[in-house]
C-alpha cells in the first residue's frame, strides 16, 4: 500500500451478515428463503420467476429490496420485517475470539449494512459484540440507498462526519468494494473471493483483520 501522507485512520466499517460470522452459520440461507417467500406470497411473483428475479435484482440493483421497490413499489419496512423475522440466536453463538479482536482494534467501529438496525442488533447480541460498535448505519438510515450504490457510501461518510481516506471497510463481497476506490477507503475482503482493483487486502476469516490493521496503522506516522 502507498504512503497515505498525513491521513489518520478514524473509523473501521464492518459489514454484518457473513462478515462478522461465517457463511456456514446459515443465517443468510434463511434470509434468502424468506426473500423468495416474500416475492411469491406477498408480491405475487410466480415461483418459477422468483429465483431468476432475485438473482437479476441483486445484479442490477444491488439488493432484491431495491428491485422490488423499483418494479413493484413495495413497502420497504414490510419487506425488512418479513425477511428478518427469525431469531439469529438459533444460528449464532457468542464469539469470544471476535470480542477480543474487536477490543484490540484501536479505531471507532461501525456496522455498515444493507440489513436493518433491528436485525443488526439481534445479530450483534447473539455474537455478544454489540458494545464494540459506536453506530449502526443500516438501510433505513441510508434512506434505502443500498451498497454498492455510490450514494450509500457518501451518505455513510456524511453521517460520520469524515471522509474516505480516514476509513477502513471490511466486507465479504468484492463488488461491494468497487465504489470505495474513488472515496479513498482501505478495503479488506473476507473469505477470499475474486479480488478486484478496489480491494487492498484479502483475508480468509474475520479473525485475520486484526493482523491487517496492525500492519496498516504504523503507516500513519510515515
Amino acid at each position: 500500500m502507498k504512503n497515505r501522507g498525513n491521513f489518520v485512520f478514524e473509523y473501521i466499517l464492518f459489514d454484518l451478515d457473513e462478515t462478522l460470522y461465517p457463511k456456514e452459520a446459515g443465517v443468510m440461507k434463511v434470509i434468502a428463503e424468506r426473500i423468495l417467500c416474500y416475492m411469491t406470497q406477498k408480491v405475487g411473483i410466480p415461483e418459477d420467476d422468483a429465483t431468476t428475479k432475485k438473482y437479476d435484482y441483486n445484479q442490477k440493483y444491488g439488493t432484491v429490496l431495491r428491485g422490488l421497490m423499483e418494479e413493484y413499489r413495495i413497502n420497504p419496512d414490510d419487506y425488512l420485517d418479513f425477511v428478518h423475522n427469525f431469531n439469529p440466536k438459533e444460528f449464532l453463538v457468542p464469539s469470544p475470539p471476535l470480542d477480543r479482536m474487536l477490543r484490540e482494534i484501536p479505531l471507532s467501529k461501525v456496522i455498515f449494512t444493507n440489513a436493518d438496525a433491528g436485525h443488526s442488533e439481534r445479530v450483534l447480541d447473539a455474537l455478544r459484540v454489540r458494545a464494540h460498535f459506536d453506530a449502526i448505519i443500516d438501510i433505513k438510515t441510508l434512506n434505502y440507498e443500498n451498497k454498492p450504490r455510490p450514494t450509500a457510501y457518501k451518505h455513510a461518510l456524511g453521517l460520520l462526519g469524515t471522509w474516505g481516506e480516514r476509513c477502513i471497510i471490511v466486507d465479504y463481497m468484492p463488488r461491494i468494494m468497487i465504489p470505495t476506490k474513488d472515496l479513498g477507503m482501505i478495503t479488506i475482503l473476507i473469505n477470499g473471493g475474486h479480488k478486484n482493483i478496489a480491494i487492498d487486502y484479502c483475508v480468509p476469516t474475520i479473525f485475520h483483520v486484526e493482523r491487517v490493521i496492525k500492519s496498516i496503522l504504523p503507516l500513519e506516522k510515515l
